[in-house]
């Protein structure tokens, strides 16, 4: 096979590593681990760009480190629950489970095709029962320890379809199905209780070093503490009081309204035979349609409305109107806010709109003139109209305060925490069914472990319309309890898909295990995961609760460790033209089309060369058409090399000039693609070496053949071929089986470097005429500056640039450049 035949050789090899599970690994307690994880994905059916940088990446990282000496666990699954099946069942009359099966395989065919090492023996697929039988079983060890619960909150309702909604099925504030205006409504649905570990999951985040900077920042933002204090406003004419959570305890003397979320549950008490209830009622009903973003955007009009009644300041005992507004969110802080509008830009302008007072209590140090104080004012400065606090900074008056209003009982120093516990109720069928009976003599009992799993019955009907398709199914609504053996029914939500992939990375460590969970030797042994790889927009949601559930199975003496993933890198998106690739925008790039006209190996080559991994690539199809180049480039090298390569005995002998210069390149490439993957995954400036030192073979081989030392031209070829393995695996594998190689180039161990080779007796030299490149010289390292300034005047190519020119002066910098300064 003269020419690079990509087709046959990618189809040989990958059927070569199936058939001798090249890639299985096993727990060797004697061997120092690796776990290098890519996320896993959901079974679309079709791989696409941004995939195939993902695992690209993950299988140079694997490979890499493989050769290294590691005992390397490189696993692969399904995160296999979700939507889109479930949508698939109602359009085109298939099961999702048939759906998502036929996706997987077709999904597994396209990365075998890829030649991804992955150790196939270890998949997970989270629908499958010996998958959600573990998921089920970890549901009830956060309800044995006080971690799920239920209670009553709003969902997103299409009141045309019946049924409920996930955040991803509305649409402009439509069901994506009719296009019917979505509501608003309060069901009873599972949480768990992931507020608990709000400071852990916080103050953790110092741990993980190797975690982009970005990531972790999000995170914090997300989690969200702040310092303050809760305090009490009593309801004029009520036993009801206001609880409610502030970070400036400084402005209480400033409140001159307070602010409820239209959601809280007081108002409707509050207004019940009012003559507000209409209008409130009405005022409630419209925002329900209202997305938070819409609601609290900084650019979003400011509306609300009074509703008849007074809480009253307790530092002041002044009373305090009782307004409703659109910006105040039931699930941020208490649902009620203290509004004090000339230290605050929200409350201004409400103020202002609704033609509320606006009373200063905090000035700049330098202001005499509180007239002319510009409000809103939101900087630190001076209490004023603060009664026995005047005169204090308001830092310190903060204190104060906390102070006073626990000394009166109105109120106590608090921490605060933007995070809500996470909702995990899904009126879907396609996921984890939740394992929990309600008896009308038991109330909600747990299905017993032994039972496990409450498997997904068949029986059920995609309308589309009405509550989940699990209430269809006669035979797994009814039940009995566990108990008392009496007539009971089945929870009928199933889990959020997040939950699935919280824990999957734990399961890959004993994929098999029937009786528990993962066996804990194994697990210790195999995590942390050392590399996790993913997209960024996946910095919160799942990184926050696998780090969650990782704790909580920490705590209970499951987990060996408390915190998942070492070391994590965010790939950036895949774009053409500027845009992420999507259908919708007609820019997308098939993987399948890629590989069926270049070969797998050209499009792992391109997608690693084009951009370093964290940074968004733009696609070129002559980028592509280049990395196809290249590796001809490379099949005929050695092809034309062949017939010298020999076997090596002990060190090369470097016999010349040529042979230094090619010997410097093959060390220089070795040092450069090691700290490159190894330090900082700059895997597009590691291939570019590469390139380099195929190039300076090419040149060698035209030397005088009889001064040809085969021993360096097999040197260089094995280092090519070796370098380049973990990037395209297999015409690497081919052509070295091509110059005599009995073993896998994958078992080879990853080339070490010679510092003395790297040490140049001669270096090469810029000389500059007036600023601009003219020429390039090599030299002997030690020249004088003398020496260097005269053998560049008298340089052929420089005497033209400066002929006839008065030299003003010669700039020398030894062993870097001289420039010449002429007019």
């Amino acid at each position: 096979m003269t020419k690079y035949n990509f087709n046959e050789i990618e189809k040989k090899w990958q059927n070569k590593w199936e058939e001798k599970k090249a890639f299985k690994v096993d727990e060797n307690f004697e061997k120092e681990k690796y776990y290098c994880l890519e996320m896993f994905p959901y079974p679309s059916g079709k791989l696409h760009m941004g995939h195939v940088r993902n695992y690209s990446i993950g299988d140079v990282i694997a490979r890499f480190k493989t050769m290294n000496g590691y005992n390397v666990l490189h696993p692969i699954g399904w995160d296999a629950f979700g939507l889109p099946a479930e949508n698939a069942a109602i359009k085109h009359n298939i099961h999702p489970d048939k759906w998502t099966r036929e996706n997987i395989a077709e999904m597994q065919r396209q990365l075998k095709e890829l030649g991804i090492s992955y150790d196939w023996d270890r998949e997970v697929t989270t629908c499958l029962p010996d998958y959600y039988r573990w998921t089920q079983w970890i549901f009830l060890q956060f309800y044995k320890h006080g971690l799920a619960y239920k209670k009553k909150s709003p969902v997103n309702w299409c009141p045309s379809c019946e049924t409920v909604l996930a955040n991803e099925q509305v649409v402009n504030e439509r069901c994506e199905r009719c296009d019917t205006v979505v509501v608003k409504k309060n069901l009873e649905q599972w949480y768990f209780k992931i507020t608990d570990y709000a400071e852990r999951l916080l103050k953790d985040l110092t741990k993980l070093q190797g975690w982009p900077e970005k990531v972790k920042i999000m995170q914090e933002n997300w989690i969200g503490k702040s310092h303050g204090a809760e305090m009490k406003f009593k309801i004029e004419g009520t036993d009801k009081v206001l609880d409610i959570f502030t970070t400036r305890p400084d402005t209480t003397y400033g409140v001159t309204f307070m602010v409820l979320a239209p959601e809280h549950p007081l108002v409707r008490e509050l207004i019940g035979g009012t003559e507000y209830e209409k209008e409130v009622n009405e005022f409630v009903d419209k925002l329900q349609h209202l997305s938070e973003i819409e609601r609290t955007a900084s650019d979003a009009e400011k509306e609300g409305m009074f509703i008849g009644k007074y809480a009253i300041n307790p530092l002041n005992n002044k009373k305090i109107p009782i307004y409703i507004a659109n910006y105040v969110l039931m699930d941020y802080g208490t649902g009620a806010v203290m509004a004090v509008p000339a230290h605050d830009e929200r409350d201004y302008e409400f103020a202002k709109k609704y033609s509320i007072d606006i009373i200063p209590v905090i000035k700049p140090e330098d202001l005499d003139d509180v007239e002319a104080l510009h409000l809103p004012y939101t900087e630190s400065g001076i209490m004023i109209n603060s009664g026995e606090f005047n005169g204090l900074k308001n830092t310190d008056g903060s204190d104060k305060i906390i102070e006073f209003i626990e000394e009166k009982g109105f109120g106590k120093r608090t921490i605060n925490y933007r995070l809500r516990d996470w909702l995990i109720s899904r009126q879907r069928y396609w996921g984890t069914p939740i394992p929990i009976v309600y008896c009308e003599k038991c109330g909600v009992v747990p299905v017993p472990e032994e039972e496990l799993p409450v498997l997904l019955p068949t029986d059920v009907v995609f309308s589309g319309k009405g509550e989940s398709p699990l209430t269809t199914s006669e035979s797994y609504k009814n039940t009995v309890c566990p108990k008392c053996g009496h007539i009971a029914k089945r929870e009928t939500d199933t889990m959020d898909t997040f939950v699935d992939s919280s824990w999957y990375f734990l399961r890959y460590t004993d994929p098999k295990n029937r009786n528990e969970l993962f066996d804990k030797e194994k697990a210790s042994y195999w995590m942390d995961v050392d590399q996790y790889i993913g997209g960024v927009e996946h910095a919160i949601l799942h990184l926050l609760y696998a780090r969650f559930f990782t704790k909580v199975l920490y705590d209970i003496g499951l987990s060996p460790v408390d915190e998942p993933f070492k070391n994590l890198l965010t790939q950036g998106m895949v774009l053409k033209d500027g845009a992420k690739m999507s259908k919708s925008k007609g820019n997308v790039v098939s993987p399948e089309e890629i590989i069926s006209k270049y070969g797998a190996d050209t499009a792992r080559l391109f997608i690693l060369f084009a951009a370093p991994p964290e940074r968004d690539l733009e696609w070129s199809d002559k980028g592509v058409e280049g990395s196809y180049r290249f590796l001809n480039r490379v099949w005929r090298l050695v092809y034309e090399l062949k017939e010298y390569v020999s076997s090596i005995e002990g060190t090369v002998e470097i016999k010349g000039k040529e042979d230094k210069e090619l010997n410097y390149v093959i060390n220089n490439t070795i040092k450069k693609v090691t700290e490159d993957i190894s330090q900082r995954f700059n895997f597009n400036t590691a291939i570019s070496a590469i390139m380099e030192l195929v190039n300076e073979t090419y040149k060698y081989k035209e030397i005088d053949k009889e001064k040809m030392n085969t021993e360096l031209i097999t040197k260089a070829l094995e280092n090519i071929l070796v370098l380049l393995c973990p990037f395209a695996p297999h015409i690497t594998e081919e052509l070295w089986y091509i110059i005599g190689k009995e073993s896998s180039i994958h078992t080879e161990s990853w080339p070490k470097y010679d510092e003395k080779a790297l040490v140049k007796e001669e270096i090469e030299i810029v000389i500059q005429v007036n600023g601009k490149v003219r020429n390039k010289i090599c030299v002997n390292k030690s020249i004088s500056k003398d020496e260097l300034e005269k053998l560049s005047l008298n340089n052929e190519r420089i005497k033209s640039f400066i002929e006839g020119k008065n030299i003003v002066k010669v700039i020398c910098v030894p062993r870097k450049l001289v420039n010449i300064v002429v007019k």
